[in-house]
């Protein structure tokens, strides 16, 4: 079926003469509104202020911490100061404390006497705790799940290191995202296979690209039941260790402190500009509130926030209202739970429908390049008045794949709602990730902006669009 996107233009004299506190009629995907919402985007750092306010004035944001709850107020606060709809909606989240992190190598073959050598290591997300004053046990290091499995009778009652070094290689080749999930893997599935084997406590080298002896932390997806003593070690640290393990026997003194408590209150921030003839129909424009307690999380996700806040900002300061109503939402406990995204799914589940397209950026702020989308091959054509209006700025080219599987996106997405994020430059980005370097310093206000501009111009071209896009279940039914 043919669509057509084009909307009658709204002159700019019969717009001078609305008032300023009234909305002017939707203007629709013509392309001179699209322009001007690039351009007013370009034009604008609220979205780097808001940005420097979660960080600088707030910090870090794990769920179930004071800042996680300090960030839920800002937010709303923000977006009520805007005149969006703000809904608080209530998630219970997971609550894990980080206590005391040391390491040192105590017995390794040539060691002078009295020498030990310090390790650079932070603990994981989820991970139990050592005895008070440490614990002390021989080290093993593997390099693959196959090789633990085959040194399955030396395990039970050591220390394991999986070195597993990050392809920089190839996230300087844009494949940045494959390269974290070659890493993470051994994050996420290393400390459970290797408590399963009786380990004492595991080690993974750190899943980021900056060898500048910082340990990048992260969830363990270990579960109750089935939990040991786990951190990230420096990259530095990780290969130190595997030379002296080549040498002979080596042994290390661990120490960590965290806790886990009982499940805390938060929520979704969730904000609405309601939409005209089409407002019963949702396009969602989305970032992950919540960081790793090491920085600020300006990169993971403090920009993906800030831009989906700042999506509404520029269409307030156009006057534009959409056809479809734009939610913004800021998702809680993405970093170690998703139960902000599946109490979402929950709550909407029985009206799917509604939910016409969802839109997530959580890979950084790099400069912006275009879009990636979960549609069908046929459907990527209609993309293309978008495509234009993003070109000048360098941001038009358009990424198609059958799944995005973007972290609070994925139950949507599974439902069938398209899925939708920034195409970002992450050739750095996993330098800073989940580290104590990811502070807003790193952040480039000019990229950010850029950010801004496409987020933006794809919420408005979704929200205004004659027909939703097809469906994945619905494609399936043809």
């Amino acid at each position: 079926m043919s669509r057509t996107y084009h909307q009658p233009v709204l002159s700019l004299l019969a717009a001078s003469m609305i008032s300023a506190n009234a909305f002017a009629a939707a203007p629709g995907n013509d392309p001179a509104a699209l322009a001007n919402i690039r351009d007013a985007a370009l034009k604008s750092d609220w979205a780097y202020e808001r940005l420097a306010d979660m960080t600088d004035l707030i910090g870090p944001r794990l769920s179930g911490s004071a800042g996680a709850a300090a960030a839920v107020t800002q937010v709303a606060d923000a977006m009520r100061k805007l005149g969006a709809t703000v809904t608080l909606q209530p998630v219970k989240v997971p609550h894990w404390v980080r206590g005391e992190e040391k390491g040192e190598l105590v017995d390794y073959r040539g060691r002078p006497a009295g020498v030990t050598q310090r390790v650079v290591l932070t603990a994981l997300g989820g991970s139990s705790a050592t005895p008070a004053a440490g614990l002390v046990a021989p080290l093993i290091v593997v390099r693959s799940f196959d090789e633990l499995k085959a040194r399955g009778a030396e395990v039970k009652g050591r220390i394991v290191l999986f070195d597993v070094a990050f392809d920089q290689g190839m996230a300087d080749r844009g494949q940045a995202s494959q390269a974290y999930r070659q890493g993470s893997k051994y994050r996420v599935g290393g400390p459970r296979m290797a408590a399963e084997m009786g380990a004492a406590a595991v080690l993974v080298r750190s899943v980021g690209g900056a060898d500048f002896r910082l340990p990048h932390t992260g969830s363990s997806g270990m579960r109750d039941g089935a939990r040991i003593p786990a951190a990230a070690v420096s990259a530095e640290d990780a290969m130190l260790m595997t030379r002296l393990a080549a040498r002979g026997p080596l042994a290390m003194r661990l120490t960590l402190t965290p806790q886990i408590l009982p499940d805390a209150d938060s929520f979704n921030v969730i904000a609405d500009l309601p939409g005209t003839d089409k407002a019963d129909e949702i396009v969602i424009v989305s970032g992950h509130l919540d960081s790793w307690d090491l920085a600020t999380g300006a990169h993971d996700d403090g920009t993906g926030v800030a831009s989906a806040m700042a999506v509404i900002e520029t269409l307030k300061k156009l006057d534009y209202r959409p056809r479809r109503t734009i939610r913004v939402i800021a998702w809680a406990n993405e970093e170690n739970g998703g139960r902000g995204a599946q109490a979402y799914y929950e709550a909407h589940k029985a009206a799917v429908g509604k939910q016409i397209a969802a839109i997530e950026s959580d890979s950084g702020a790099g400069r912006p390049f275009g879009l990636r989308a979960s549609v069908r091959a046929r459907d990527v054509a209609q993309f293309a008045p978008l495509q234009a209006a993003l070109e000048p700025m360098g941001a038009g080219a358009f990424q198609r794949a059958d799944a995005l599987s973007t972290g609070d996106l994925h139950e949507l997405e599974q439902a069938g709602v398209p899925s939708f994020s920034p195409l970002l430059d992450t050739a750095s980005y996993f330098h800073y990730h989940h580290s104590a370097a990811d502070t807003l310093d790193k952040v480039d206000p000019e990229n950010l902006r850029r950010h801004v501009a496409v987020m933006a111009a794809t919420t408005w071209f979704l929200a205004n669009t004659d027909q939703p896009l097809a469906r994945w279940v619905d494609a399936a039914k043809e």
